[in-house]
């Protein structure tokens, strides 16, 4: 007893009463987020560029507006169909293996982009990209069924992060491309995409597989040696081992390396739970996953991604150079404010970030409707220089609030909140649901601004945003901290902050006890 050590996170004689030091992040599971999310990258890229090569697609093959419209959120229809897909698909073959035919899936679309002839020919191009940004889904699933709970905000998020990196990207290739003749410029830009996603192809291979796919498979040796390179400790890679394997019905076979399962996990049924005869916990699950995703896009945010250009001309921005130059600035500011969501998601909690986020973007909105709207109003020869950097200013600080709560929250909560036989196909049709949204908003925005004007498209996205606040508010309760197989019961209850309270207090008691332990360890130790 005298030799053992006492416990750093307890200061000897007194009580401590607040959670053990939090762990460092385990460098494996980081590892693994980052490739996992390379995919995103390649994702946001294409959605940069478009903003800007639309410009000189639409001179080079002399498209209409509604050409120009059905192009730009067309890929987000294709995208149901890949998300659709892809959740039976990693269900069947595994989180690893369906990352990777995005990988070539995309690799296809971004070719024919570049090379495409005609309008034909780069359509087609751009449903291959849709399927593949549907198949990406996969990628934030595995990355919440590896990641420790202490950090699995962080890791969840990094495909946003890196998404927006993307997105900066391709605004950044906008600009440097620019230059070149008017028929090869556009090519070139979308071109660059077919590169880098032969090289995330290969590495994908190299990762471990999703031990909770591994264990819906009967593979519990594969899944206990997954768990402990990407766990703070041994000890934790068997109680998350053990939570798995009660959450997929397997009884205990410690010593097992392959057991027999009575259901494989292949996708089979789980429509049937998810959508004809769900249980009130899964009915929860699914409104707040649908529910979070339509309140992503309905936001109206890929207005400003892809249309940056022709809002900023709107406002009164004019020339290519600083139209461009403008949709740089937003990239920066998206992809800088994912950069501290990442690193606010595990210390604030989901809740705060989420309503914070929301709240500040409603209030954007309203001011960048209000500008834009006197500035269509203003028939003066001068310009109104205040209306124009307002305007600007709102608009940076609209996807700044959304980059900071709403954008990564979305993939974050609804990557964890499914129970494990239903996660890949539930997060598919939250995707379905993100991207059908997103598609509607991305074909109709320039119909829309021609019949209430652009300010009062915006005054629409505004309300829209303050629904959206309501329903978070409501209907979403914190995650931080909680493990994936504790969902069900946070959910599983009509009043979810009485259970939320609950399970805190049980927190509490669990911190009390290790404290009073080694309290005593310490004086028998003396």
């Amino acid at each position: 007893m005298g030799d053992q050590k006492s416990d750093p996170n307890v200061v000897p004689g007194t009580l401590e009463l607040h959670s053990p030091k939090k762990p460092k992040r385990n460098a494996f599971a980081f590892g693994c987020a980052v490739l996992a999310s390379t995919m995103a990258c390649i994702l946001g890229y294409d959605v940069g560029v478009m903003s800007g090569a639309v410009i000189f697609i639409q001179k080079d093959l002399n498209l209409n507006d509604v050409q120009v419209e059905i192009m730009m959120g067309i890929i987000n229809l294709y995208a149901l169909i890949g998300a659709i897909a892809a959740g039976r698909t990693s269900d069947y073959l595994g989180r690893r293996y369906t990352i990777v035919i995005a990988a070539i899936i995309l690799f296809i679309g971004a070719l024919l982009m570049g090379l495409a002839p005609n309008y034909a020919v780069l359509m087609l191009g751009r449903a291959f990209a849709g399927v593949a940004i549907g198949f990406a889904i996969t990628a934030p699933v595995f990355i919440a069924e590896i990641a420790p709970a202490s950090s699995r905000g962080f890791l969840a998020s990094l495909p946003e992060v890196i998404v927006n990196f993307g997105i900066l990207l391709g605004y950044v290739s906008n600009f440097a491309f620019q230059k070149l003749p008017e028929h090869l410029n556009w090519r070139v830009m979308l071109g660059l995409g077919a590169i880098p996603s032969v090289l995330i192809g290969i590495g994908i291979l190299f990762m471990p597989e999703s031990p909770r796919w591994l264990v819906m498979q009967g593979r519990l040796g594969e899944a206990r040696r997954v768990l402990i390179r990407v766990s703070d400790s041994e000890a934790e890679a068997e109680s998350r081992l053990s939570d798995i394997k009660e959450a997929a019905g397997i009884q205990d076979h410690y010593n097992d390396d392959v057991v027999q399962v009575t259901k494989k996990s292949h996708g089979e049924g789980v429509w049937k739970e998810l959508i004809l005869h769900p249980t009130p916990s899964v009915r929860r699950v699914l409104i707040a996953a649908v529910g979070i995703h339509f309140v992503q896009q309905s936001s109206g945010v890929d207005t400003v991604v892809l249309y940056s250009p022709r809002i900023f001309k709107t406002a009164g921005i004019t020339g290519n150079s600083a139209l461009l130059g403008a949709s740089v600035a937003v990239g920066f500011v998206k992809t800088g404010m994912i950069l501290v969501a990442t690193f606010l998601l595990d210390r604030v909690g989901r809740r705060p970030l989420l309503l914070g986020s929301l709240g500040g973007m409603v209030g954007c909105l309203a001011v960048l409707a209000t500008s834009l709207t006197i500035i269509d109003h203003h028939h003066g020869e001068t310009k109104l220089w205040w209306a124009i950097g307002v305007a600007v200013v709102m608009a940076l600080g609209f996807v700044g609030c959304f980059s900071i709560g709403l954008g990564p929250i979305a993939w974050v909560y609804s990557s964890e909140i499914f129970p494990l036989r239903l996660r890949a196909q539930g997060v598919s049709i939250g995707l379905s649901v993100n991207r059908v949204t997103s598609g509607v908003i991305g074909m109709t925005f320039l119909s829309l601004t021609k019949a209430i004007t652009v300010g009062g498209a915006f005054f629409l996205f505004c309300g829209i945003a303050f629904l959206g606040w309501v329903f978070c508010y409501t209907w979403l309760p914190e995650t931080q901290r909680r493990t994936l197989e504790e969902m069900d019961e946070l959910f599983g209850e009509s009043d979810w902050r009485s259970t939320a309270k609950r399970m805190r207090e049980r927190d509490e008691e669990s911190v009390k006890k290790r404290a009073v332990e080694h309290m005593n360890i310490v004086a028998g130790s003396s």
